[in-house]
């Protein structure tokens, strides 16, 4: 399984975010809280060196709660800061001011000590596509931001939002990076929607979610489907697709029609909530 490919408004996209970086304070990190590691673009490594950073699980409702805490823990234990999210209930957004300032604290403690009056922080918001970043700054901006207009050094156009006289955050385009160097983590992004369907068969995203849930979740698999879990991932697939009567012309069961149901489910949590990875 080879997922490479990269739209040119992706490579336009990743050009403009090293432009923009040069000015930027901060790095907020949008990833999804179902894959914490595979939704981090790896180019923000080398690209955002010297950049204060924070990491946002978002969609932690729909993730494993017992491993959104191991990943809070293993961010914060690493020295990143790192807070759980919902962008659909503004219950975070009481949580994120705070956690900017400790992420810029030592920006904040040396332009005092250097007797500097502190401009509003200047942070950019990235993530992948699907990780839901317009609505995290929809609901954590609200009605009353306001656009400030470009900004020295940024492409002409860019426009800011003003969120507080602490903060202003450049928003950019859902990107992912030109090269997947571990297979599974495209097969990771296409099972949580961050990769176009007709870039990989349904199906085989679908047997790849089977067999990890066969070892990570059997009793959502079985309790939801009513297979047995100690079968072959494939006839797990044909046992859905006979439960859920996938019938096609000839009365044949379509297992492509059980990987739309499954990936759906899991998509919507109606499977339950899963992770699909751990540190």
């Amino acid at each position: 399984m080879d997922i490479q490919w990269y739209p040119g408004h992706m490579t336009k996209a990743r050009r403009q975010m090293q432009e923009e970086l040069k000015i930027i304070d901060l790095i907020i990190e949008l990833v999804d809280a179902r894959v914490p590691k595979s939704s981090r673009n790896p180019d923000l490594q080398s690209m955002g060196q010297g950049k204060a950073r924070m990491i946002i699980l978002n969609k932690a409702d729909m993730a494993d709660e017992k491993r959104n805490r191991i990943w809070i823990d293993h961010y914060r234990n690493s020295g990143i800061c790192a807070m759980l999210a919902d962008s659909r209930n503004r219950s975070f957004v009481k949580q994120v001011q705070p956690l900017i300032r400790e992420a810029c604290r030592e920006r904040i403690e040396r332009n005092i000590r250097r007797g500097f009056r502190n401009r509003p922080i200047r942070a950019m918001i990235v993530g992948i596509p699907n990780a839901g970043k317009s609505t995290f700054i929809n609901t954590f901006a609200g009605r009353a931001s306001a656009k400030t207009g470009n900004k020295p050094g940024v492409t002409k156009g860019k426009q800011w939002i003003h969120l507080s006289k602490e903060m202003d955050l450049l928003d950019t385009p859902g990107i992912l990076w030109p090269k997947f160097e571990d297979p599974e983590v495209g097969m990771k992004l296409a099972m949580i929607g961050s990769i176009r369907d007709e870039i990989l068969a349904n199906e085989e995203i679908a047997l790849h979610l089977i067999s990890y849930l066969k070892r990570e979740y059997p009793e959502l698999l079985a309790g939801q489907y009513d297979v047995d879990v100690s079968g072959s991932d494939i006839d797990i697939l044909q046992g859905i697709a006979r439960k859920r009567n996938c019938l096609v012309r000839g009365g044949l069961y379509s297992t492509e029609k059980a990987a739309d149901i499954l990936l759906d489910d899991f998509r919507s949590t109606k499977l339950g909530k899963i992770t699909l990875e751990t540190p």
